[in-house]
């Protein structure tokens, strides 16, 4: 890491061919397509240097770079399912120090909630190399991971099983004798069990709900606004309940 303050990148992941829902980042909730909700969230969080949309080379995720183009986002393409070397040429052309990675198929990720992850790692004493949000506590759908461009750089050139050339950060997180890993972050309460990512058709029903009433009443909503609308319509909750998440944790 760079003396000084270091540059802080969030890199969010995109590409058109999802295998459960093809095409979800560009469906529309409110009136714009789900990546454009969650680029605009991410843009107002107060500790990041830069933001970058990390899409594939492929000629289908063409309609993706032109919306982060046109939403002043800077694009990086690379391999479509070597992610973990996509993030690394993203971070490098970035000049980045730390990391952010967060998935475009999370329009209600919570700008505050990220800085906190990032805080944790640039204020944490001794230093660490990775932090997360704790996804078994938080909704799914608002998940944050922060890591050292070192640790990125080490992992893109050692990992060799696929899963961890997939999913970027395997191979940080499996190696807690490697890299310094930080507790996830909790929230003050008890856990909230709750899907606000997007894989699946009642997944998008639930986001549309959620952002067509929250975004005429408060735009800069958080996620504690999202829960206390669902305390209000608890039936919302069951629109996507019967879909489970997969994970490589």
């Amino acid at each position: 890491m760079t003396t000084g303050k270091p540059r802080v990148v969030c890199i969010s992941q995109a590409r058109m061919t999802s295998t459960r829902l093809p095409g979800k980042v560009l469906m529309e909730a409110a009136g714009k397509p789900l990546l454009a909700h969650h680029l605009g969230r991410l843009s107002r969080c107060r500790n990041l240097d830069a933001l970058v949309l990390a899409t594939t080379v492929n000629a289908t995720d063409d309609p993706v770079a032109d919306l982060a183009a046109t939403l002043g986002v800077p694009v990086f393409r690379g391999s479509e399912h070597d992610v973990l070397s996509r993030f690394a040429g993203a971070a490098a052309m970035a000049g980045a120090d730390v990391v952010v990675r967060v998935t475009a198929d999370c329009p209600l990720i919570d700008p505050d909630l990220v800085d906190r992850v990032v805080a944790a790692l640039l204020e944490s004493d001794p230093p660490l190399d990775y932090v997360s949000l704790d996804v078994t506590r938080y909704p799914r759908g608002l998940d944050a991971e922060v890591f050292t461009r070192a640790a990125l750089d080490e992992a893109a050139a050692n990992a060799t099983d696929p899963a961890e050339r997939e999913h970027v950060t395997a191979h940080i997180y499996r190696r807690p004798d490697r890299f310094r890993l930080g507790a996830p972050l909790q929230p003050d309460g008890a856990p909230v069990d709750q899907r606000w990512c997007v894989d699946e058709p009642s997944d998008l029903d639930l986001i549309r709900t959620l952002l067509g009433a929250l975004l005429p009443e408060k735009p800069d909503f958080g996620w504690q606004d999202c829960c206390k609308l669902l305390d209000q319509h608890p039936d919302w909750a069951d629109i996507n309940r019967a879909v489970r998440q997969r994970t490589l944790h």
